[in-house]
């Protein structure tokens, strides 16, 4: 199988592809305009042709299978812009279709398209970024299907739902997004001793994870890139709130520990949090690749109703109509990683004084993070942090609610 990646941030989906296929797998082109991602995929796929710029890109290699586009969420997540499809980031998704366009033209029409991104876009301007993409799928005479799923599946401690989208000008993509189903991940199989959460929020949400951390992205709602952080319930007050490392995250997208660091920068991880909070969880695509190359049976029912206001979690069409898919977001149930496991809790970073300030005055806004003893522990966490810190120095008072 011949694959080429635009968007390829810092190849999840061709790393994926390779643990799945081996020596079946070639990689003829990547295509990533960010210089810090660039210096990833030169490092991780040295013989492989780099191309910088999406919207100047005109010829595919010859002979592809399939060409994977996981375009910016920019202007499609809940965390960014919410600009739309058309957004200066997002848009760029236009380029995709018009290099198929161009090889369609030249009597040669991929077999094969991949597309990723988040949720979100199936809800943004009543789903115009789905229906977008669906209208450009069939134009050029694809059959196409795509289906949620939770990188949990695949074993990682991490919570994060992506779209995966299918299309083929020669197979049916429902047999490869469809022939697995395993029901969501029973409470029996997480551990209760590692919560984690968004502590870059408070007011609007928390990203709650049991035994997991919320998605991994590479920004925050106070404008920075930023891990996640862990509660660690029955910890030394001093270790309640703890933050992984880059390298863990790297982990938990399914990445070798180091992935990323191949660039060099004056501050500590540089980039290296938005590289990997970016990026795809390499164990998705290796679940896809695996279906590509063994399509299985379906295991759904192919009679659902059709699509009319609103985009379901899962779906297939063609011609013009698309139809419903009564389907989990688990289509395996891989051996399960603990997140104690991934993270050393004993050794991984306390977060911050000012950090868990920030947070604690937020959350007192709302009525969010009430799980039993979560809020008395900020508290006692925050006064010993800031203890540790300032010494006798008095804390900041929290920012009350206003009635």
């Amino acid at each position: 199988m011949r694959i080429a990646g635009l968007f390829a941030g810092i190849g999840g989906i061709e790393q994926g592809f390779r643990r799945a296929l081996g020596d079946g797998v070639e990689t003829s082109l990547l295509c990533e305009w960010w210089e810090p991602a660039q210096d990833v995929l030169r490092a991780r796929f040295p013989d492989v042709e780099l191309h910088p710029d999406v919207r100047e890109l005109r010829d595919l290699p010859r002979g592809l299978d399939l060409l994977s586009a996981g375009f910016p969420c920019t202007d499609l997540s809940q965390a960014g812009r919410t600009a739309g499809i058309t957004g200066e980031a997002s848009g760029l998704v236009s380029n995709v279709f018009e290099a198929l366009r161009l090889t369609a033209a030249s009597k040669h029409r991929l077999p094969w398209l991949m597309i990723e991104n988040v949720p979100n876009m199936l809800t943004l301007d009543k789903g115009k970024a789905m229906a977008y993409l669906v209208r450009e799928i069939e134009s050029l005479g694809y059959r196409w299907a795509y289906r949620v799923v939770d990188s949990r599946f695949t074993g990682v401690p991490q919570r994060r739902r992506r779209v995966i989208l299918l299309a083929s000008a020669t197979d049916d993509p429902r047999r490869v997004l469809f022939a697995d189903e395993a029901g969501e991940r029973p409470e029996t199989d997480l551990k209760a001793d590692a919560f984690g959460f968004y502590w870059t929020e408070g007011k609007g949400g928390l990203g709650w994870a049991q035994d997991a951390v919320p998605t991994l992205k590479g920004g925050s709602t106070v404008g920075i890139p930023s891990p996640p952080a862990i509660w660690v319930p029955g910890a030394p007050d001093d270790r309640l709130f703890v933050t992984p490392s880059v390298e863990d995250a790297e982990a938990m997208q399914g990445f070798e520990r180091g992935w990323t660091n191949v660039t060099t920068t004056a501050r500590k991880n540089g980039p290296r949090w938005k590289l990997v909070g970016n990026a795809v969880t390499t164990r998705v695509a290796e679940w896809v690749a695996g279906r590509l190359d063994e399509p299985g049976d379906l295991v759904i029912d192919l009679d659902g109703s059709e699509v009319s206001h609103r985009w379901p979690t899962a779906a297939w069409g063609e011609n013009g109509k698309a139809h419903k898919v009564a389907i989990s977001e688990f289509p395996l149930l891989a051996s399960y990683e603990h997140l104690s496991s991934v993270v050393d809790l004993s050794e991984a970073a306390p977060l911050s004084a000012r950090a868990i300030n920030g947070f604690q005055n937020r959350l007192s806004q709302g009525n969010l993070g009430r799980f039993e003893g979560f809020r008395d522990d900020v508290a006692r966490y925050r006064e010993t942090a800031w203890s540790n810190k300032f010494g006798s120095a008095v804390l900041p008072i929290p920012v009350a609610k206003v009635s």
